[in-house]
């Protein structure tokens, strides 16, 4: 299963001044309260339970997180914000903490800024405007970037790869959406991936297009 623990945080910065417009340390049992799990996505027998848990083993029994707790099962769980933002002019930072306590054949551990929807089907065909997180299948190790684009009415995603850990050990991802149209993706604190969005994904249609009603000519070689 995959643990989530310490803080799910979403924040904004302009020049020196920031402010975190969601939290969550899942530090007390009213966790329930601010969160949502997924009911009507999938059939209930399709869906798993979230437990609350320091995990297998811990530093501090107090450091709990939600982990789900059944092999081979569906699982959402949504929180809302108090109010909406737009990251317009300033800094977009989006980090979260996730823990594989056991080794993963198929299974995504990430999260999704989305609008305001009905949380009880939040699942994996609800509307989003970012997606990120690790994603583990086969031999596939990555780390989502995903950005909806409404211009295009697509979910773009990232053209070049990095590659997201495999461990049971516990690993802190962020994104740092810059107001310059750059970004920087970090695994614990170490910069693993940064440059232009226009670079990295097809926001802008191509500068040059094929012409499929020519051919090279005979006589090139």
């Amino acid at each position: 299963p995959a643990r989530i623990t310490c803080a799910v945080l979403v924040a904004l910065a302009a020049l020196a001044e920031a402010k975190v417009y969601f939290k969550e340390q899942f530090n007390d049992a009213g966790w329930k309260d601010r969160w949502v799990e997924s009911t009507s996505w999938k059939s209930a027998g399709d869906m798993g339970q979230w437990d609350w848990t320091a995990g297998s083993w811990y530093a501090d029994s107090g450091d709990k997180g939600i982990q789900t707790s059944q092999d081979a099962k569906f699982y959402g769980i949504s929180a809302a914000m108090d109010e909406a933002f737009t990251n317009t002019g300033k800094d977009l930072v989006v980090q979260y903490t996730v823990k594989h306590e056991q080794k993963i054949d198929c299974g995504g551990a990430y999260i999704k800024l989305a609008p305001k929807s009905d949380q009880t089907a939040f699942g994996g065909d609800a509307p989003y405007s970012i997606m990120f997180g690790p994603d583990i299948c086969g031999a596939t190790r990555k780390t989502h970037v995903i950005f909806n684009y409404p211009a295009k009415d697509e979910n773009l995603e990232m053209k070049k790869e990095v590659r997201c850990e495999s461990d049971q050990k516990s690993h802190l991802y962020t994104l740092h959406v810059k107001s310059d149209a750059t970004f920087e993706v970090f695994i614990d604190d170490e910069s693993k991936l940064s440059g232009s969005l226009e670079e990295y994904w097809d926001f802008l249609e191509p500068k040059e297009i094929k012409d499929p009603s020519k051919s090279k000519p005979e006589d090139w070689v």
